[in-house]
């Protein structure tokens, strides 16, 4: 880590269609956090499998969570705050990516499972098809009592969340007057 500036790591949760990206990107904006879309991480194999509607097993998981938490312990030691938008499914997938950073945050996207079916029903050039949800659903697990992070209903609006977000974690907002544009996420 650069300095003694701490860092913050934020991973925005949940099953596909939750608004992961959409609320990930809005806190990156509002507190200059580095953004990155796990999506972007997965292997072109990974990729295939989703977009021919069948699930990732733990074997596909395992390195592309590696992937991710290095991507955070490197951003840690730059002393780069980072937000990542990550299904983060079940508490051994969340184990893997607190193995980057010192600490990590979740921020957890939940609602009822017909309101996300419609937001995926209606978005356009995504992989995962609306087929998996359910799969999701199934292997989502909560939050347990001794991770760090909170829970937000995903029917309030995007700027409700975000800003719940920002001050449910106490996040530090930027001085969007003097501040540069927030860090693009993952680099080729």
């Amino acid at each position: 880590m650069t300095g003694d500036r701490p860092t913050r790591h934020v991973v925005v949760m949940g099953v596909s269609g939750a608004g992961k990206t959409t609320v990930a990107q809005g806190v990156a904006a509002l507190t200059g956090l580095a953004f990155a879309e796990a999506d972007e991480f997965h292997s072109e194999a990974n990729v295939s499998r989703m977009r021919a509607g069948v699930p990732l097993d733990d074997d596909a998981r395992w390195p592309w969570l590696r992937a991710l938490a290095d991507w955070m312990a490197a951003r840690h030691r730059e002393g780069v705050s980072t937000v990542l938008a990550c299904s983060a499914l079940r508490r051994s997938y969340r184990d893997v990516l607190r193995q980057g950073p010192p600490r990590v945050d979740f921020l957890h996207l939940d609602g009822p499972t017909e309101v996300i079916r419609e937001r995926m029903s209606v978005r356009a050039g995504h992989y995962m098809p609306a087929s998996l949800l359910d799969s999701q659903t199934a292997t989502l697990e909560a939050l347990w009592p001794d991770e760090q992070g909170v829970v937000l209903d995903l029917r309030l609006s995007t700027e409700e969340l975000i800003v719940a977000a920002v001050e449910r974690l106490g996040l530090p907002v930027r001085d969007v007057a003097s501040a540069a544009p927030a860090e693009p996420g993952r680099q080729p």
